[in-house]
């Protein structure tokens, strides 16, 4: 038996509406000693994106905590859309999540059943073909303030549907010349319940049954069976469907089946952020990322990439929670979950990505030592580990300015600075090239200052890291931010395109970057701090001898400020 692997302390410890129906049902014993069932059906059209991960923390979070079950099940009801590259991704990206499913299944493991009961609504008078086109459907089906009209169609006899549906099956009639309804109400208010759309005709190949089919149900006919057909309890959705929650109802009750209930909660909507996965799909397609899993994209496997902890991930949706109103969460929040997650656990290492050499003349030739450095000042258990430190060093170009700026406390001609775990150091003189650009720095160090204290006492305003040159490894870093440049993408002038949002600078590469030796064995998916810098991930693209760092995040919480200020 398949269940979830993880504790979910997050969600256990957060209440919400969905938890107190659930507690209510099973107080009740709403669905008699039924074990609560939920279930996560993506459809296999695209990668999973970080707004699926509060449905999937929430079908696995809340059943685990009934003592309950959640099958994952595709919802493979479009073969031209569906692959079995997403449905891999899915369910690697759900374990990465930290859950596993108690069964696998397919909508499409229920075409069959669903056939069979299509039969059972014609035979009932409840459902017939129509031979109307889709342009005609949409006209014939009226407004939001006019009621529909019935089809010319609708009326036709019991023994005229089943044989035609039947032909329909066997692939006589070509696509789009007929589809099946759900004869309902066409003048009802809501317009899902006007005579809906159950089957229509498409011959393509399907990911898992081949050609044996060549119509297909929608999502609406398919949906709450599938349901019923795994005895889910709990079928938890997002807002979007409360309109379609009354066709639900009306399968299942019309052909006397499980009863199923449909719960919506609030979408996950993030700024800075496209939840679209057509629109996601348009950015692979046209390569403006590279590809599903790049960096920017807002997919786990993305994220993942990017080195985003599942664990942050779920403590973020946890906070944010479940409601009935959608609303807009920013992104900086994500981003602070994921900052102290790393925090507490990512090992810390010194890099320098835009380096600027330092000489320390008065440092012996030749001499090289070791220096004490903590791996995790968060986590003393983490233990310290030993950096190589010599005469000439990397330092950060921007740790350096031969006219400083006013309450520049970095290093500047004559201004003494510690270097981390190392010792004091004051600026003498510089070396310039031709053109005027700075080559090197010429540094003074006490060598009574080492550890970084001075036996004096004197103090000093800054601390700037540094990496020897002798000893550095090289690397190339991955800078990378948001991928659009305003806070709703969708915010575009009347004839324009989200993707007239792109940000131009969601990424810059840095081909000479110089980092401690310790890092030289990194593999890819290792996380860092790197110090005063940022937190890094390696990128699967490393190599032996060439390492690749991306960029998670910068070391700035603009968000703790702002929960700090506003008391949110």
């Amino acid at each position: 038996m398949m269940t979830s692997n993880t504790e979910s302390p997050e969600i256990r410890t957060t209440s919400n509406f969905l938890r107190d129906i659930i507690e209510e049902d099973v107080r009740t014993k709403k669905f008699g000693d039924a074990t609560v069932q939920t279930r996560f059906p993506p459809e296999p059209n695209g990668y999973l994106h970080i707004g699926h991960a509060k449905a999937i923390c929430l079908d696995f979070g809340l059943a685990d905590e009934f003592g309950g079950k959640t099958n994952l099940r595709f919802d493979d009801t479009n073969p031209e859309k569906e692959e079995q590259e997403y449905v891999d991704s899915i369910q690697n990206d759900v374990r990465w999540l930290g859950f596993d499913w108690e069964r696998l299944c397919y909508a499409s493991d229920y075409f069959g059943q669903l056939y069979e009961w299509a039969l059972q609504l014609i035979r009932a008078g409840k459902a017939y073909v129509d031979d109307l086109t889709a342009d005609e459907i949409r006209q014939y089906r009226g407004t939001l303030t006019e009621p529909g009209r019935d089809s010319p169609y609708r009326d036709r006899a019991i023994e005229e549907n089943l044989d035609l549906f039947t032909r329909m099956k066997r692939g006589e009639f070509p696509d789009g010349s007929r589809v099946l309804r759900a004869k309902i109400d066409m003048a009802s208010p809501n317009v899902n319940m006007r005579d809906p759309v159950m089957y229509r005709i498409l011959h393509a190949s399907h990911h898992r049954t081949g050609d044996d089919w060549c119509i297909y149900p929608m999502y609406d006919y398919a949906h709450g069976q599938s349901d019923s057909i795994e005895h889910v309890t709990h079928s938890m959705c997002t807002l979007e469907f409360a309109d379609h929650q009354p066709l639900y109802r009306w399968y299942i009750e019309q052909l006397a089946i499980f009863p199923s209930q449909q719960i919506e909660f609030d979408r996950l909507n993030l700024t800075y952020t496209l939840m679209s996965k057509r629109k996601l799909l348009q950015l692979v397609q046209e390569n403006r990322v590279k590809g599903w899993d790049d960096p920017r994209m807002p997919t786990l496997s993305g994220l993942r990439r990017r080195g985003f902890t599942p664990e942050a991930i779920r403590a973020f949706v946890t906070s944010v929670g479940a409601s009935r109103t959608n609303g807009v969460v920013d992104f900086e929040m994500l981003e602070h979950f994921q900052r102290n997650d790393l925090n507490r656990r990512a090992a810390r290492a010194m890099a320098v990505l835009r380096p600027l050499k330092v000489v320390i003349d008065n440092y012996p030739e030749g001499r090289k030592e070791f220096v004490d450095v903590a791996n995790n000042p968060e986590d003393p258990s983490a233990g310290t580990r030993q950096v190589l430190f010599s005469r000439e060093l990397y330092i950060e170009q921007d740790d350096f300015r031969e006219v400083p700026p006013p309450k520049y406390y970095r290093l500047s001609p004559g201004k003494e600075v510690r270097l981390r775990n190392a010792y004091f150091v004051t600026a003498q003189s510089i070396v310039k090239a031709p053109d005027g650009s700075l080559i090197e720095v010429h540094c003074t160090y006490d060598p009574a200052s080492r550890g970084g204290n001075s036996p004096d006492g004197r103090k000093v305003k800054s601390t700037i890291h540094w990496v020897s040159t002798a000893h550095a490894v090289s690397a190339e870093i991955r800078l990378y931010d948001k991928l659009f440049s305003k806070p709703d993408p969708y915010d575009v002038e009347e004839s324009g395109d989200v993707l007239d949002n792109l940000n131009p600078n969601s990424l810059e590469i840095l081909t000479g970057a110089k980092l401690e030796p310790s890092l030289a064995d990194a593999k890819a998916g290792d996380r860092f701090q790197f110090e005063r810098v940022g937190y890094f991930c390696v990128d699967p693209d490393s190599s032996p001898g060439k390492l690749i760092f991306n960029r998670t995040l910068p070391l700035k919480d603009s968000w703790a400020k702002l929960e700090k200020k506003t008391g949110a």
